[in-house]
């Protein structure tokens, strides 16, 4: 039902770029903005590190980043990509030839940062690996290991050096005739990383891929990483992010869905909208919540619920969600449907209800969408 009720200063016009390929999975143009994630195990542990691609996979990751730090990595990573529900991108550092090799493992993308990889010639020997393996590129520019020549320039990180780093790889790529890449300027400061990227958007029309680097833990990251991507995906500038945590990644995964569903660029699963709770409340908010996010995270299907504590908003919100809740007085509530009000229903039998409701209107949904056959 929120799709139903965009107004035109909710609209968020994207700055337009080219589009690539990473595997199965397009970035940039008109595509949704793709959620990656990025894998914490021992890449030549396969089987804990399939098994963490496949929960981010399930989490809605779009694509998934494994690291290649050595030769043993390069091997695992080939059993890897064939188990993989998802493009793979290899993460590749300090050495070119762990580049080549995870090219012709099958990785989708290779993550290259232009400060540490090595001379021209190595990169060029990367691109020629990409290019026989129909392998796509990111360059990682990081304020944390740009070239020594720019910092002798600039004398720190700074936006123009960390987009000017950009630039001189991008004209690697495009003078050995390579197309198919997107690129990132990241940095552990907010100020730094948006002014790079702000910079950078106006000097190329090559994908963006956003991130906040070393954003810090599930709740300090969460919250840097909110006002620094969500402020460029406001501005229209990103065609791919990741939310970097030290937490689980499949924690970044649904932070990143989170701050592109709060800007209604993305749709996923149940959007829960509810109140801080306060002396008005008719039942325990804050638990109910809790539960209810732990109980509705199988379903994938775009919706609304509203869970308000009394009625002072209440009818307010339910009138905007697919379903909503709103307590009142002597031990129940009443739930809207379509925003409409509908039934009350005691508050010990609320959660079970709630459950069934939005498990009934993701199948009508779903359906929906079913195609009719042809006659």
């Amino acid at each position: 039902m929120s799709e139903n009720h965009i107004r035109p200063w909710r609209n968020i016009y994207r700055r337009k770029s080219r589009q690539i390929n990473v595997g199965s999975v397009p970035i940039g143009g008109d595509s949704p903005i793709a959620v990656q994630t990025m894998t914490n195990t021992l890449t030549t542990d396969v089987k804990s590190t399939i098994e963490q691609v496949v929960a981010a996979s399930e989490a809605g990751a779009d694509l998934v980043r494994i690291s290649v730090p050595d030769i043993e990595s390069s091997k695992a990573l080939r059993e890897i990509v064939k188990e993989s529900p998802v493009p793979i991108i290899a993460d590749i550092h300090f050495h070119y030839k762990r580049g080549i090799e995870a090219a012709e493992a099958g990785a989708a993308c290779l993550r290259i940062n232009p400060g540490n990889i090595g001379t021209e010639e190595r990169v060029k020997e990367v691109i020629r690996a990409a290019k026989d393996n129909n392998c796509s590129m990111r360059i990682g520019v990081n304020a944390g290991s740009l070239e020594k020549n720019l910092l002798e320039k600039y004398g720190e990180p700074c936006p123009e050096a960390m987009v000017e780093s950009g630039l001189d790889h991008i004209k690697i790529l495009e003078d050995n005739d390579f197309h198919e890449f997107k690129i990132s300027v990241k940095a552990s400061d907010v100020f730094l990383s948006a002014a790079a990227y702000q910079a950078l958007a106006d000097a190329t029309d090559a994908p963006l891929h956003l991130g906040i680097t070393e954003a810090g833990g599930l709740m300090s990251g969460t919250i840097k990483s909110s006002i620094g991507l969500g402020s460029l995906l406001w501005l229209g500038i990103g065609d791919t992010i990741r939310v970097s945590l030290s937490a689980d990644p499949v924690e970044e995964v649904k932070v990143g869905y989170d701050i592109l569903k709060s800007l209604g660029l993305r749709h996923r699963g149940v959007n829960i909208i509810s109140c801080p709770s306060c002396a008005r409340q008719g039942f325990n908010v804050i638990e109910t919540v809790k539960i209810l996010e732990d109980r509705l995270a199988h379903v994938k299907t775009p919706m609304s619920l509203s869970i308000i504590g009394c009625v002072v908003n209440g009818p307010g919100e339910a009138l905007m969600t697919d379903i909503g809740f709103t307590g009142g007085g002597a031990g129940n509530g009443m739930v809207y449907w379509a925003g409409k009000q509908d039934h009350r229903i005691g508050n010990d039998a609320m959660v079970d209800h709630i459950v069934d409701l939005v498990e009934k209107r993701a199948k009508e949904i779903d359906a929906e969408k079913v195609p009719e056959p042809a006659e």
